[in-house]
């Protein structure tokens, strides 16, 4: 089997790769939002709303999409979803109001819910048993890309134009051949990953309420993460070009940085779930950001910084813990889940982009950070999941 036969290195790069390619496309859309506002002249409101059109048919779209695949495997299925984010891209180059600019950010959604399920129960296929390893590995694939959007919107699309994004339609056709391979390589290897016992993930018998309380916690967790993610990542830019007058290209290069640690953070989850216990991780992970993030709202611009890196270090290691945690306690649904959750994060993402746009209008984007410094402490429900494996031993 093969669990039995370690991991699969290449496999598991592609499938990073192609989730850094498929990320970098959705960074764009929050490192072109400040052009965009002076284009359009739109609100905080209005950029939270196409925020919430990409993410919220992506968080609708994922959980149906990974049910169907758990019983229909579909190995090209993320490939040929490349082909809805090509042609999101093209009306996003040349859209030319709010309308087409909100078609065009809902169907690169719909390829990115099209990606991740699949994707990622390709990286736990070929993870040979190490399911976090493998999670973050997947995981920081899409880290760095969304780190590099916002150098790339600054390098391209700031000097040249709204109509330079159609430029970028090469990178889904660079994931569309990485994709292909690695569907070729699933396809091949269908009838044994049938064959394994679907049970063996579970670490301790636990009982059908208590599986329903764990994942309630983990989805309130993801609300946290997200959440907060959505405030950094759609408003940081906005926040240190208001608060500190710093200029649009260093507010993205800042946004890069952060997106940076947020990587090395996802990178860092799994592996360590794997050797300590994933509610370890996810204790550390979410209540351990709450003390920086109750002190960025009031620090002068060095200690902003250096905050936010902590805040993308420490917060994004969660994620590859809880959805291995939660393939965990439902075994044999690996689509589903990773599509719940990813689709969930997507819609926690999208939702507090608006929400938080709305709150940024009537007040302003530092009373925004102020209000979300306090989320975080939604991580004291850790308390409640069960302790299976390792956790049990500590």
């Amino acid at each position: 089997l093969l669990a039995r036969s370690g991991p699969v290195p290449l496999i598991l790069a592609a499938v990073s790769i192609s989730h850094l390619l498929n990320d970098l496309l959705q960074s764009l859309l929050p490192s072109i939002y400040p052009i965009l506002k002076g284009s359009f002249g739109l609100t905080f409101a209005e950029i939270g709303l196409i925020q919430l059109a990409f993410q919220l048919t992506s968080s609708i779209l994922q959980p149906m999409v990974g049910i169907f695949t758990d019983r229909h495997p579909r190995p090209f299925s993320a490939s040929l979803g490349m082909v809805a984010s090509i042609i999101g891209l093209v009306l996003l180059a040349y859209a030319g109001n709010l309308a087409v600019l909100l078609l065009a950010a809902s169907v690169v959604g719909i390829g990115s819910a099209i990606f991740h399920p699949e994707s990622a129960r390709i990286a736990r296929a070929a993870s040979g048993g190490r399911y976090g390893m493998a999670q973050s590995l997947f995981q920081v694939g899409g880290n760095f890309g969304s780190a590099i959007g916002p150098l790339l919107a600054a390098a391209i699309i700031l000097p040249y134009g709204q109509n330079s994004i159609a430029w970028f339609v090469a990178v889904p056709l660079l994931a569309m051949a990485v994709l292909f391979y690695v569907g070729r390589w699933y396809r091949d290897h269908l009838d044994v990953l049938k064959a394994q016992p679907q049970g063996a993930d579970l670490q301790a018998q636990i009982s059908r309420p208590e599986v329903i309380r764990a994942i309630t916690v983990l989805l309130a967790l993801i609300f946290s993460k997200f959440f907060y993610m959505a405030c950094m990542s759609t408003f940081l830019t906005f926040y240190l070009i208001d608060k500190f007058g710093v200029s649009v290209r260093d507010a993205q290069i800042d946004l890069f940085v952060f997106l940076g640690a947020v990587a090395f953070g996802t990178f860092l989850g799994g592996p360590l779930g794997d050797a300590y216990g994933r509610r370890k991780v996810i204790w550390i992970s979410i209540l351990g950001v709450l003390p920086m993030t109750l002190l960025l709202p009031h620090a002068n611009l060095a200690w902003t910084l250096v905050l936010s890196i902590g805040i993308g270090l420490v917060l994004s290691s969660a994620f590859s813990a809880i959805v291995v945690y939660a393939q965990e306690l439902v075994p044999g649904r690996v689509g589903m889940i990773s599509g719940l959750f990813f689709g969930f994060a997507f819609g926690m993402g999208g939702l507090g982009a608006a929400l938080l746009g709305v709150l940024a209008d009537h007040t302003s984007v530092d009373f925004v950070f102020q209000v979300c410094a306090f989320l975080p402490a939604i991580g004291l429900l850790t308390w409640f999941l069960p302790r299976t494996g390792k956790d049990a031993r500590g």
